[in-house]
């Protein structure tokens, strides 16, 4: 369990290779070793990731993960879950996609659909059932604040976004009194490999600098997080900018 100043003794991160789930693992890590499960397709990318963490002392498993291979997330939830309670679990993957191909390409807007949004759905399911029966534990999803409004230069993405948030904001509402927490996290631009080649937007910031955000929310039981924490009042202004104006504003 989560002991008494936030740390967890296991973690689970569903998208093993994202940048910013790994610095939160070594923020975990830094404190005392844990037990921590990576799940994400194979590659040498992966492995990579289990190496760099293994050397913080923490034992950690690798388990293949595909978000768009749905008959396979039940075997995966299960053996994430074989050796123990998870105290931390981090929905961490997705895909930025291209906006212009997203709506006009039927694939294209059925990959940024099924990954962002359809998956991290179906697989909270099965962790609110695993997070249930044992009582306690904590799910991080990482949002955008794309998610709060569309706008034309990525509407696709915030599309998918808005409905993973909506989700597991709902849960936080559900599971009140379960002893399963959430906690909805919503990033501005951050420099990892999901944005490599973007322009970076005011108040970029870093993969450690979010790890922040995430280890303090669990640790606090924020149910929803900015970072930074600036974001939540620059989108509550954006979101009541009439329509004619907020369809000029250059982004």
């Amino acid at each position: 369990m989560i002991d008494a100043v936030g740390n967890p003794q296991s973690l689970l991160v569903l998208g093993g290779t994202s940048d910013i789930a790994l610095a939160t693992a070594e923020k975990y890590a830094a404190q005392r070793p844990l037990r921590i499960v990576l799940a994400a397709r194979g590659s040498d990318r992966l492995e990579a990731a289990a190496e760099r963490l293994r050397a913080t002392g923490s034992t950690v498993t690798t388990l293949p993960f595909d978000a768009r291979s749905p008959e396979t997330h039940g075997e995966v939830v299960d053996k994430a879950f074989a050796d123990g309670d998870i105290d931390v679990t981090l929905v961490a993957f997705g895909v930025q996609g291209d906006n212009e191909q997203g709506w006009t390409d039927v694939e294209a807007a059925r990959e940024v659909a099924e990954i962002n949004y359809v998956a991290p759905m179906t697989l909270g399911v099965r962790l609110v059932e695993k997070l249930r029966k044992q009582g306690h534990g904590h799910l991080v999803a990482m949002s955008s604040p794309a998610a709060e409004r569309a706008r034309r230069s990525n509407f696709v993405y915030g599309s998918s976004k808005a409905g993973l948030d909506a989700f597991y904001t709902g849960l936080t509402y559900a599971l009140s009194g379960s002893g399963v927490q959430v906690t909805v996290v919503r990033p501005n631009f951050v420099h990892t490999k999901l944005t490599e080649g973007l322009k970076p937007a005011p108040m970029a910031q870093t993969p450690e600098q979010v790890a922040d955000v995430i280890v303090d929310a669990v640790r606090k039981g924020k149910e929803q997080v900015w970072a930074p924490g600036q974001m939540r009042w620059v989108m509550t202004v954006l979101r009541h900018v009439p329509r004619a104006i907020f369809r000029r504003l250059p982004f």
